[in-house]
C-alpha cells in the first residue's frame, strides 16, 4: 500500500493555483502567436494614432472647453477620451480572437485538455492586456509629441500619472470580457469584429470623451454623466490634471475615480461569469 502510494503522481489540488498556472500557460500561447502576426499589432498602433491626429489638428480649434476654443485645451481635454476608447476597442480584438479559435476547432481542443475552466478565456484576455499596454505606451508617446502635458490645468504628480493608466488598463481589460463573450457567441472572427465595434462608437461617443458632456441635449446629459466609459475619463482627467473635468453632480462625475473602480470590477464579474458559462455550452 506505502509503495503504491509513493509510486502515485503527485497532483496540485489547488484549482486556485490550477487556475493561474493554466491561464498564464494559455496567455503565453496567445502572447506568441501575437508575435508571430506583427501586423495586427502595428494596424492596433496606427488606429489611436490618427484618432490622435485628426481630432486635434481638425477640431481643435472649434471645441469649446470650459469656454475656451484654444486648440491647446481642447488638446489636453481629448487625451484622456483618446486613451479611453483605444482601450475599449481592444474589445473587438478580443472577440475576434476567440471567435477565430473557435472557428478552427481550438477551443474543443482545450476544452478536452485537464485544464482550469475559465483559463482559456481569462489567458485571451490577459495576452489582450499586454498588447493594450503595449499600445497605450506608445499613444503615451504621441499624444506628448502632439503637445498633451499631464498637469496643464491642475498640478498632478507621477503616482496619479500611474493611477489613472491604470484604470484605463482595468476598464480594457473589463471590456475584453465583453468581446470573449461576442466571440462565442458569433460563428465567424469577422461578425465578432462587427460585433465588438457597433456598440462601441455610442458607448464611446456619448460620452465626455470628445465634447464636455454639459453641451448635450438635456435629455442625453445623463446618459453621458452615468455611462461607464465616462467615468473612467473623468477619472483620468482629474489624476492627469486635464482641462475640462466635468462639474456635474451625477455621482459618477462627482466620484469618477471610485466610479470608474466600480463600474470595471462589476462589469468583469458579470462578463466574466457570462463568458465561461458560454464558453462551456458552446465548446460542449
Amino acid at each position: 500500500m506505502s509503495a503504491a502510494a509513493d509510486a502515485a503522481p503527485v497532483t496540485d489540488q489547488n484549482p486556485v493555483v490550477q487556475s493561474v498556472r493554466d491561464s498564464l500557460v494559455i496567455a503565453r500561447r496567445n502572447l506568441i502567436r501575437m508575435s508571430r502576426i506583427p501586423e495586427m499589432i502595428i494596424f492596433g498602433l496606427i488606429q489611436p494614432v490618427m484618432f490622435v491626429v485628426l481630432f486635434t489638428y481638425v477640431f481643435g480649434g472649434s471645441m469649446s472647453i470650459g469656454g475656451s476654443t484654444d486648440p491647446d485645451v481642447y488638446k489636453n481635454f481629448l487625451m484622456a477620451g483618446i486613451f479611453a476608447q483605444t482601450v475599449t476597442f481592444a474589445t473587438a480584438g478580443a472577440g475576434a480572437g476567440i471567435a477565430d479559435d473557435m472557428h478552427k476547432g481550438l477551443i474543443d481542443r482545450f476544452r478536452s485538455l485537464p485544464m482550469a475552466r475559465g483559463a482559456v478565456l481569462t489567458g485571451r484576455t490577459l495576452a489582450d492586456l499586454v498588447q493594450t499596454s503595449l499600445t497605450l505606451v506608445v499613444l503615451a508617446g504621441v499624444a506628448l509629441l502632439v503637445g498633451w502635458r499631464p498637469g496643464y490645468a491642475e498640478p498632478t504628480d507621477f503616482g496619479r500619472i500611474m493611477g489613472a493608466f491604470g484604470l484605463l488598463l482595468l476598464l480594457g481589460y473589463a471590456f475584453t470580457w465583453i468581446g470573449a463573450l461576442i466571440g462565442l457567441s458569433v460563428r465567424t472572427p469577422e461578425a465578432a469584429t462587427s460585433g465588438g465595434l457597433i456598440w462601441l462608437f455610442p458607448v464611446t461617443f456619448i460620452s465626455n470623451a470628445f465634447v464636455d458632456s454639459s453641451q448635450m441635449a438635456s435629455w442625453l446629459q445623463p446618459i453621458a454623466e452615468w455611462n461607464p466609459f465616462s467615468a473612467t475619463v473623468q477619472a483620468c482627467r482629474t489624476l492627469f490634471g486635464d482641462p475640462g473635468v466635468s462639474p456635474s453632480d451625477a455621482w459618477p462625475m462627482a466620484h469618477p475615480v471610485w466610479a470608474s473602480l466600480i463600474y470595471s470590477v462589476l462589469i468583469v464579474a458579470v462578463f466574466r461569469t457570462l463568458a465561461v458559462r458560454k464558453y462551456r455550452s458552446a465548446a460542449a
